[in-house]
């Protein structure tokens, strides 16, 4: 498949180079994840949901500056896969940078999903989604340029916030698919 892009490499994330993907998520070519969201090309993306000790879910709101879906609330850590990283890389990666942590255990994969961003002029197309869980006992040290606001919130409190506050609406997908799994 040629090399890894680490994202965090790249000045532009526009300019980051991601693996495009068919409808049976087999490498079909590569393009910039300016050009990905431009055409609506299908790809893949990552998304962790992040346990601490007491079992609470790490919940996030991003911050305004955000590219895609400013100012939102989000359940799970994540993001697209790099050209040519695995699933498993990009989950890892993905919990450490958005966290601010290192040597996390390697999240565990769940599920996934082609995740289908509806139609119209502010549809993205699709892409794949890998579910993960993993557990962090660290402090956290989120981004400041990705996470405006955070906390561990318990299953309870998590699930009273569904209906009060905007939430990333593919992750909302993604923990509506978990929550359905679980039951």
């Amino acid at each position: 498949m040629g090399q890894v892009t680490d994202p965090r490499s790249l000045p532009d994330p526009g300019a980051e180079i991601l693996d495009v993907v068919d409808r049976h998520d087999r490498v079909t070519g590569r393009a910039t994840r300016a050009e990905v969201y431009a055409r609506k090309l299908l790809h893949r993306c990552v998304f962790v949901l992040v346990r601490d000790g007491e079992g609470r879910i790490f919940v996030h709101r991003r911050t305004a500056s955000k590219l895609i879906f400013p100012s939102l609330y989000d359940m799970f850590t994540g993001g697209v896969v790099g050209a040519g990283e695995s699933y498993d890389d990009a989950a890892l990666r993905e919990a450490e940078e958005e966290l601010g942590v290192s040597g996390l255990a390697r999240p565990v994969p769940l599920f996934t999903f082609l995740h289908e961003d509806g139609e119209g002029p502010a549809s993205r197309g699709g892409w794949w989604s890998a579910v993960y869980e993993v557990r962090c006992d660290r402090p956290v040290r989120p981004q400041a340029s990705e996470i405006a606001w955070h906390a561990f919130l318990t299953e309870r409190e998590l699930e009273r916030r569904l209906e009060e506050w905007e939430w990333v609406p593919d992750g909302l997908a993604a923990y509506l698919r978990l929550r359905a799994r679980s039951h």
